[in-house]
């Protein structure tokens, strides 16, 4: 039995196949996203936050994210 791998955090590559936006545009909201919810930089931003923020749907999101 195979076990489906899926990632939790997302990545500026993420955003940018999810809104067609260019990789520097998406990598500017994400780091919007961590200075609104008030995290460091260091620290990831999850699929769902992304989501929540963006009020997108995480079913419409999953199958964008790659590996």
């Amino acid at each position: 039995m195979k076990i489906e791998k899926k990632r939790i955090c997302i990545y500026p590559k993420d955003i940018q196949r999810i809104t067609g936006k260019s990789y520097r545009q998406s990598a500017r909201l994400l780091q919007k996203i961590r200075t609104d919810l008030k995290k460091l930089e260091n620290e990831f931003v999850s699929v769902e936050e992304f989501c929540n923020y963006t009020s997108l749907k995480i079913e419409q999101v999953e199958p964008l994210i790659v590996g």
